[in-house]
């Protein structure tokens, strides 16, 4: 279930219900750590934020595909980030490199525009990465940021940097194998992340059962695409062609070509013969 947040480009923003888990987790978590309804306030809005910054990296996306000639289904919100829904993947493995790179691209633009404001308006000194929510919000924003655009490099596949890995691979070796290499790493990256997720607390364990699990589905259906692609032909049933008039020396009918004189037997048949692009060869007669 997902609610319709409204349009970017012509192209659909969605929060899946799921979403909803984060803030009222964050405001409840923040208001029993005894720092009041206004601090947890503050963190939602702040979390929103974030989300506003993760909406325009899946929008990136978008625009680069469509820039290929991609059309993108949705962007949908969740719990540990969002998804643009690619109408097709790309076909070139530059075309998914360009893709891949242009939502850090987003994260690390926006990160330098608040970096640019906070020094030519002097708005505060910009707080350290490891204080987020409790230095001042806009230098916060902009750390969390470029916390977005390296993680997201992370080649832990099917994330942005699984797919930079994919594509450089794809550009020397068969596709397939390209993925299936990308995949197993991303995984790898997973199992270290839930490791260190364990440890901290925090929300990597969720994040590295979505990437290995994401990393395998999408192996799967690599393969699948592959198999459709070397499946042998389906052959069309045959059709016997009209017969053509016995006026004309030479027919074209669809992809058949008739060649031959009328002849006449001793009975008073008269019968064409035709040479055709199928295997099969017919004679027609007509009385």
């Amino acid at each position: 279930m997902k609610l319709k947040l409204g349009r970017l480009a012509g192209i659909g923003v969605y929060v899946h219900w799921s979403f909803w888990i984060l803030p009222v987790w964050i405001l409840l978590s923040t208001v029993r750590d005894g720092r009041g309804w206004a601090a947890g306030l503050s963190a939602v809005i702040f979390v929103f934020a974030i989300f506003g910054c993760v909406v325009l990296h899946e929008l990136g996306h978008a625009l680069m595909a469509r820039h290929y000639r991609i059309g993108t289904r949705d962007i949908t919100l969740y719990p540990i980030g969002g998804v643009a829904s690619l109408e097709r993947m790309p076909t070139r493995p530059s075309q998914e490199l360009a893709i891949a790179l242009a939502g850090p691209a987003v994260n690390v633009a926006i990160a330098g525009a608040l970096f640019a404001g906070a020094v030519l308006t002097g708005l505060g000194n910009l707080a350290p990465a490891g204080d987020l929510i409790g230095g001042p919000f806009l230098s916060s924003l902009m750390w969390v940021n470029v916390a977005l655009a390296v993680f997201n490099l992370l080649p832990a596949f099917p994330m942005d940097g699984g797919r930079v890995l994919r594509a450089f691979l794809a550009m020397q070796m068969p596709y397939v194998k390209a993925t299936t290499i990308a995949a197993r790493v991303g995984q790898v990256v997973a199992i270290l992340l839930g490791v260190l997720g364990l440890f901290s607390g925090g929300t990597l364990v969720l994040v590295a059962v979505f990437v290995f699990l994401a990393a395998q589905a999408e192996l799967t259906m690599a393969r699948i695409r592959e198999s459709r692609t070397n499946a042998p032909p389906v052959l069309e049933p045959f059709l016997p062609p009209r017969t053509p008039a016995f006026d004309d020396d030479r027919v074209v009918d669809a992809e058949i070509v008739w060649l031959g004189d009328v002849h006449t037997d001793e009975d008073g048949k008269r019968s064409m013969f035709i040479v055709s692009d199928r295997p099969q060869y017919r004679r027609f007669h007509e009385n």
